[in-house]
Order: structure tokens, then sequence, then C-alpha cells
């Protein structure tokens, strides 16, 4: 059904000619904003074309930019029986794709699907509960918004998203939406759980004391980033997520049936397909940073959809932009006269605060590699 009104608490619904010189991109985003109701809002709304803001670039819609080799796959690997030949594999994926996916990983299948139904509720709830939530003050204990770098950022993305901070500093549960509490609490849990489990294998990986990443401190934070793509009607002209690198040291991901997640692989993008009952694994900017390159953060993005609504939670482990005076630079057991370090120390925080500064897209690594000078 066509929208009758051409805007919504003050945005405009009609979109703009790429040649109408009238288009302001600055004031379109803050009456976005102002909404409150992020794009669910718009799509609540009855929307058939997207506004201006959500145009992503032509490049993004190459086709001939998109493998079709199916010899590439996101290696699965089962963790039911953990020996050296999963060391071996987890080594291999993280140098070569920075991509795997987790099986047997011990959380179980109904606490993956109440926490992707949590997130549907907390979206798809009436649009006056979800406005109390939204914000960008990062010390909120549930952050709620569209586009972090909304205001930073080349490509508005089509998603809204909600965030809880587990780790390492807890707020209490009881501040939570109670639509999404429990399992909010119970899953973040979990996810740590899995996490320390990951950065043994990936201490062992690089041939270090398996305990050596969760000892310094790796594990430390943890971020669930709950992603809701709502239904887009002209997919061909927006992105769900543009291309980007993570900010952390590793991701662990749940995403839904619907797919649309890729990554850059030899230039060329290659689909990450759902598994049922797997979590997706990704290398972050600071392990790729910490290893001295050994570990791949790689590029990736999910694209829009005209099915949907798709969710995602992303486990972030990271301390983010909480205060700390812990250095982190190329493990020094890693370097060697052959390996000279490429990376100058940065805390988490400052490394954060580069990336939220630019938006996504943009290489928060190469900000803090050495110059030639410094080497």
């Amino acid at each position: 059904m066509a929208v009758a009104a051409s805007t919504v608490n003050g945005f405009s619904l009609t979109p703009v000619s790429k040649a109408d010189e009238n288009y302001h991109r600055p004031t379109d985003l803050k009456a976005f904003d102002d909404t409150k109701a992020g794009v669910k809002g718009l799509v609540d709304a009855g929307i058939t074309e997207i506004p201006r803001i959500f145009y992503s670039p032509p490049e993004n819609f190459n086709s001939d930019d998109v493998s079709s080799e199916t010899q590439i796959h996101i290696p699965v690997i089962d963790l039911e029986h953990i020996d050296k030949s999963t060391v071996d594999r987890v080594r291999e994926a993280s140098e070569k794709l920075g991509f795997f996916q987790l099986i047997n990983h011990g959380i179980p299948v109904d606490v993956l699907e109440e926490m992707k139904d949590a997130v549907r509720r907390f979206h798809e709830q009436e649009t006056e509960s979800r406005k109390q939530y939204y914000t960008r003050d990062l010390t909120m204990p549930l952050i709620y918004n569209s586009n972090f770098d909304l205001y930073s950022a080349a490509t508005t993305n089509w998603r809204d998203t909600f965030g809880y901070i587990s780790a390492p500093k807890l707020h209490n549960p009881a501040s939570l939406p109670e639509i999404c509490r429990d399992i909010l609490v119970d899953y973040s849990k979990r996810v740590m759980e899995v996490g320390k489990l990951l950065f043994e294998l990936l201490s062992e990986a690089l041939g270090l004391n398996p305990n050596y990443l969760n000892d310094i401190d790796c594990n430390e934070g943890l971020a669930l980033v709950c992603h809701y793509y709502p239904q887009c009607p002209q997919p061909n002209l927006a992105i769900g997520t543009s291309e980007h690198t993570d900010n952390d040291f590793i991701t662990v991901l749940l995403q839904d049936h619907i797919g649309g997640l890729q990554i850059r692989y030899e230039n060329k993008w290659v689909d990450v397909p759902p598994v049922a009952g797997a979590l997706v694994v990704n290398i972050g900017d600071l392990m790729q940073l910490i290893t001295n390159d050994k570990f791949k953060s790689v590029k990736h993005r999910v694209l829009a959809n005209k099915e949907g609504p798709r969710v995602s939670v992303a486990g972030v482990f990271s301390t983010l932009s909480f205060p700390t005076s812990k250095l982190y630079g190329p493990i020094k057991e890693l370097l060697s006269e052959d390996n000279p370090a490429i990376y100058r120390e940065t805390t988490v925080r400052d490394f954060s605060i580069q990336f939220r500064s630019v938006g996504l897209g943009t290489s928060t690594l190469q900000h803090f590699k050495l110059s030639e000078a410094d080497t």
C-alpha cells in the first residue's frame, strides 16, 4: 500500500531525485533520528520507496563482484571433540578467511531461538514502547538506535539495533526492558563461556600457552549487539550493513535463517550461509593487531532483502570505550627480526573511539600502523 502522508514525525518519506539540488543530507539524517522510530518506523508507515538517505553507492550492487565459485566454503568447526585437528582448522580459517562457523558449542538450540525471538519482540513492540530506549548515550544499560554512525558514515544502513554491555561493567538487570531481560542476561553468560574457549583455541593456534589471550584480558569485555533488518522495498538501492571490519578481538555471531551476510575474499563477495544451530566467528581488528597480521580481520557486509525481518546477535569481545590504561600491541612472542611489529600500541578505548569517529567502512587498523620512520 502506498503512503498517503509525505512525512512521519517530520521526516520526509518522499524519495528525492539524485539530481535534486535541494537535498540536504544532514537535515534529513537529523529528521530521521528525531523520529526515534528507526527503519522499522518507516516500514510500519507503509513506504514503497526508500528515502534518499538510504541510497547506497552503485558499486555495492556490481554482480561481477560476487563470487560464484562453489569451492569457497566457510569452515564449519565441530567442538564436540576438541583435539589438534580442531586447533589446526581454527588456525587455517583465522589466517585465510578470518571467518568460521561453530557447531556443538554448548549453547542449546532453544536458547538460540529465544535470543532471536527476543530481538524480534523488542523491535516489533509498539513504537512508543521502543522510543523510550532510543539513545546515543553509551552509558545507558540498553542502547537502542538506528545506525550508531548515523552522522559520520557515508551510507545509512537499512537496520535498527539495540546493544547491551554485559562486561566489564554489569548494569542492574532490572534496568533492562522486561521484554528481553532474562534472555539477554542468560545468553551473554553463555557467549562469554564460548569466548573463553575460543581464546584458548586461538592461543594454541598461535603456538602460545592456551591461557595466553584470556590472561591478557581479551575476554574482559562483552557487548551483545542485536540487529534488526526490516524487509526493504528496494533492496537494490540500500545496504543492510556497509562493508567493514569489526573493531574488536573476536565476534561471535548468531544469525537467523534469512542470510545476507557476505565476506570479501580475493576481491569477491562470498556468502556466509546460515547453518542451523551454528555460531559464526570472525577475527576482529584488535586480534589482527596483536597477532601482527597473522590472523586476518576480513571485510564483510549484510545485504538488504525484500524478505524479512532478518535478525542477528553479535557477541562483541571488547571493552569498547570503557576507560583503561592497558596497552595492546603485537604479541612479543610472535615477533622476530624477520617479523617486526607492524602496529603501535593502543588502548582498546582509543581504538574504539577512532572507529566510532569515522564509522563503518574505514580502516581503524590503518590508523595504528607504524610508519617506516617508526620501525
